[in-house]
């Protein structure tokens, strides 16, 4: 189910990526590692809480040897 406008308080991955300013595959990224959760939607179309993109937008970012610096 593809949403024009997603409920309100919730974000599309795509949605969630621009307003962090990151790219959709970041968001994905950040869900594998349990920085953020989904909240609804389906499998291929995931839900996230805005509170909770925002949450994973400034948490710590775990570092990894020979990961480049930002």
């Amino acid at each position: 189910m593809e949403f024009i406008v997603p409920p309100r308080g919730t974000f599309t991955t795509d949605l969630a990526a621009f307003s962090c300013g990151v790219k959709p595959a970041t968001i994905r990224d950040w869900v594998r590692r349990g920085l953020l959760t989904r909240c609804g939607g389906t499998p291929r179309r995931p839900l996230y809480r805005a509170e909770d993109v925002e949450a994973a937008r400034y948490a710590a970012k775990p570092s990894r040897p020979g990961q480049r610096a930002a």
